[in-house]
């Protein structure tokens, strides 16, 4: 059997909405922290000659990550889209994807990224390896082996771990174990010419709307505001030792220090 890597991606609002979100090619990206889950997977699939498949759940939009993704190495795009979805909280979107991984069939590894720089919550990676009935590591730093025999490192805090497993196993890449490479604007061109990604409905994964979108939801996000900061900025004159006693002076008197 040909070895096979599954990677799932998002593409993510950027900046700080206000309001209704509108998704459109300015505001939508790929999620930063899949770059480096894309690279460890493609560096894999040169080694052990395999296959890459990418997956999204969003809407239209969200075929650009993909194309993207596509321009990078990745054999296969699959974007999963239906009006059903809108409002999905993490555990749905797991849901979803982990439907989509069934249909797709074999695996060996399954990468996510550690988290999405929009919601920050790095949870849809746990609960689609737990839905799958999978091994998850996190914070996978790097690895090695081949089908049936792998070592893997992660970091956590100021720990260390090495793991011995087998196939197939999941896991989300640590965000600067694997410098992304880059993309030719040649090969973008190539996917946008001749995009080729399939798109997925519920029915092609046999999921109920009310297993999914807000009715399937045990969590919603209530409102989206930004937040004001003010930030005085305050020149200290003096030697060093002088600047260090009014620097603690300004500290006790806002109550920084106890």
């Amino acid at each position: 059997m040909t070895f096979h890597i599954i990677v799932c991606i998002k593409s993510v609002v950027t900046g700080a909405p206000s309001g209704v979100v509108k998704r459109s090619p300015q505001n939508s990206q790929l999620n930063p922290f899949d770059w480096p889950a894309l690279e460890a997977a493609l560096q894999m699939k040169e080694y052990n000659k395999g296959s890459v498949t990418a997956i999204t759940m969003g809407p239209a939009i969200s075929g650009e990550a993909l194309a993207e993704a596509m321009a990078m190495g990745v054999d296969r795009g699959i974007l999963i889209s239906d009006p059903a979805l809108k409002g999905s909280d993490t555990l749905v979107t797991s849901r979803v994807l982990a439907a989509a991984v069934k249909r797709i069939g074999k695996f060996d590894l399954l990468f996510f990224g550690t988290r999405t720089s929009d919601s920050d919550t790095g949870q849809v990676g746990p609960q689609t390896a737990t839905l799958l009935e999978v091994p998850f590591i996190s914070g996978v730093k790097q690895f090695e082996g081949q089908v049936g025999d792998w070592t893997v490192e992660r970091g956590m805090d100021e720990w260390e771990e090495t793991w011995r497993l087998s196939s197939p196993w999941s896991a989300s890449i640590n965000q600067h174990a694997y410098a992304p490479r880059s993309i030719g604007l040649d090969s973008l061109s190539e996917v946008f010419d001749r995009i080729n990604i399939e798109e997925w409905s519920l029915t092609d994964l046999d999921l109920a709307t009310e297993d999914v979108g807000l009715a399937g939801s045990p969590t919603r996000v209530v409102a989206l505001k930004k937040l004001r900061r003010d930030r005085n900025c305050i020149m200290l004159e003096g030697d060093a030792q002088v600047q260090m006693e009014e620097l603690i002076t300004h500290l006790n008197k806002a109550g920084v220090l106890a």
